[in-house]
């Protein structure tokens, strides 16, 4: 029967050495007379001389010391007279930081967003304003890829090294240097060097910000939370798209700068990641941050050995290097996170979205583009409330089902119009075949990857292996990109039968490759896949 245990001004001393904090000791055994479990007792303190005069029964016998019976169950009058109470010491975890953390870290997806949705609506503007070639907008608008697979190549390495909130911090310097190099460019040069500098700030968002909320949440919001990074960029782009069409270029530039300025002034309020401070040895530092993101009455005791124990065992692993990554140990792992990449990239998007903002823009269709780029929004956000509850294979494979059925539809209508077959069914076609792949790519395919980048590498490899998927990502956009015109012009029709395939490919590596891994802690992830 749980039981009072009383003490005096000289057993305090011996009890505080023995590892009692004042109010509770959990799970110690402490020697005085006899050895005494102490988690079993609470405590009320007593002067010595009641303690020599109280003549109650000793029901728990404990090394002769008077006790008594534990009147309510739960209650500890020795933390009522310190100040805490059950309600303070045993309260229901508290997720807020989590929340806030979160809200800080997605500020630089937008910063992402706005980066990538800059180019869209202020072509004819800076084109005509400076004078601009064609050939000179297209580098202004291509660097941006050049900078973000530099960055992707130096995330994982920064965000070792000076954590993930120091990685946030130089992506947000670079973004900001590159949108006042914008604002204030009078001709071609200023205009690349700005461009360049918000791509590298881009590359390294790309890889921190989903890593960091990977780490910093629950497992049973990691998914949900994790999404919220392609939500924004979602948000970000389609911001862009619209109020570009209000705003001056230099203004819409200046604009870029405000999602900057939140993420700096919010990284002064949130902890670090809790796995980047175990990892290099902070051991208090550590601690406080992990309390900080459950809330001050949250047990942290398991979460945290499960943690400590998981880097104890990689820290006795050698230092990781690129070509480490391809031992038998990791390359599941790595097959997993950048085979994704390759078919997200690989499956068509950015040619999509290329022909969404000139095709249909060049016929007339600007509200259907303009509709297709915000219909990303609701799916996306949409995902972030089922990913956590339907799991990641379903949406992925959900996603790259709508993907080949789109690029068919698609495909049919560029079939049906090159040999001037029922023109009257070639816009619905083509429209519901647009508007389908959009859907469906925000559907899975363009959030999960990045949620299971960010769950499946091993802390000890996690900046490497992080930087080759976010480079893979990169070179793959820009590829597609830079092939797109190309194989349009070589057949319209047939380039949508291709990403078809590559999306069908998908399918088959999702069933047989991709693990399942909601509801299930990074270190129960990260064992099971490099068992």
């Amino acid at each position: 029967m749980p039981c009072w245990f009383t003490y005096t001004e000289e057993d305090r001393s011996q009890l505080i050495l023995s590892g009692w904090d004042g109010h509770t000791v959990v799970g110690q055994t402490i020697p005085l007379k006899r050895d005494v479990d102490f988690a079993s007792f609470h405590y009320k303190k007593v002067s010595k001389l009641e303690k020599e005069t109280m003549a109650i029964e000793d029901n728990c016998n404990v090394h002769g010391d008077v006790t008594i019976p534990l009147l309510e169950e739960g209650k500890n009058i020795g933390d009522e007279e310190n100040g805490y109470t059950d309600e303070k010491t045993s309260g229901k975890p508290s997720l807020w930081m989590v929340y806030l953390s979160t809200f800080v870290a997605v500020c630089g997806s937008f910063a992402f967003g706005s980066c990538a949705g800059y180019s869209s609506p202020t072509q004819t503007a800076i084109t005509k304003d400076l004078s601009l070639s064609l050939a000179e907008y297209s580098v202004f608008g291509s660097i941006l890829t050049f900078g973000a697979m530099i960055g992707a190549i130096t995330s994982g390495l920064i965000a070792d090294f000076i954590g993930r909130k120091g990685a946030m911090r130089t992506a947000t310097g670079f973004c900001v240097a590159g949108w006042l190099a914008i604002f204030f460019a009078k001709g071609a040069l200023s205009l690349d060097i700005g461009r360049l500098a918000t791509g590298y700030g881009m590359g390294v968002f790309s890889y921190v910000v989903p890593v960091f909320i990977a780490e910093i949440a629950p497992k049973n919001l990691r998914g949900a939370l994790t999404t919220a990074n392609q939500l924004m960029i979602c948000c970000a782009v389609s911001v862009a798209f619209i109020i570009g069409t209000v705003l001056t270029w230099r203004t819409l530039a200046l604009t870029g700068l405000i999602p900057c300025a939140i993420l700096l002034f919010g990284l002064f309020f949130i902890p670090e990641s809790p796995r980047w401070l175990a990892k290099i040895g902070h051991e208090k530092e550590f601690e406080a941050a992990l309390q900080d993101l459950r809330g001050k009455g949250a047990d942290i005791s398991e979460e945290a050995a499960e943690i400590r124990d998981y880097i104890e065992t990689l820290e006795r692993l050698p230092k990781a290097k690129m070509l480490d990554l391809f031992q038998r140990r990791y390359l599941r792992s790595v097959i997993i996170g950048v085979g994704l990449m390759v078919f997200q990239q690989f499956g068509g998007i950015n040619g999509i979205c290329f022909y969404l903002s000139n095709i249909f823009e060049s016929a007339g269709n600007k509200i259907i583009a303009l509709s297709a780029s915000n219909k990303r929004v609701p799916i996306t956000a949409l995902n972030t409330t089922v990913i956590d509850k339907a799991g990641r294979k379903p949406l992925l494979l959900v996603s790259s089902t709508g993907l080949v059925l789109a690029c068919i539809l698609s495909g049919t209508s560029f079939y049906l119009k090159d040999h001037n077959l029922a023109p009257s069914s070639v816009p619905i076609l083509a429209v519901t075949g647009i508007l389908m792949y959009i859907g469906s790519f925000s559907a899975g395919m363009g959030a999960v990857p990045w949620v299971v980048m960010s769950e499946i590498f091993p802390i000890n490899i996690k900046g490497i292996a992080g930087s080759l998927a976010t480079l893979v990502n990169w070179f793959g956009a820009w590829a597609v990109s830079y092939t797109f015109n190309f194989l349009m012009s070589w057949s319209s029709y047939g380039t949508f039968i291709i990403y078809a395939a590559i999306n069908a490919v998908a399918i088959v590596f999702v069933i047989t490759v991709v693990p399942e891994t909601k509801g299930r802690t990074l270190e129960q992830i990260q064992a099971a896949i490099n068992a």
